[in-house]
């Protein structure tokens, strides 16, 4: 499965997704403090990419494998 999700295509698609909707989340989660400046919290930031792109990568995965690809 690991080789499937470092597909570059696959990759690069949920590069995009995660950077879609990290964005979205960080922006509901945090947005009041990013716009005021106080406190981010940092590992929260990073968690709202890196699960989605998980997310993305490891189902896109999936179906090409269910699909022979």
């Amino acid at each position: 499965m690991l080789k499937e999700m470092i597909n570059k295509a696959v990759a690069w698609n949920a590069l995009r997704v995660s950077l879609f909707v990290g964005t979205c989340l960080n922006a509901i989660n945090q947005g009041s403090a990013i716009w005021h400046g106080s406190g981010v919290e940092w590992g929260k930031v990073v968690l709202n990419y890196v699960v989605p792109y998980l997310v993305a990568s490891y189902s896109a995965a999936k179906a090409r494998r269910s699909m022979g690809v």
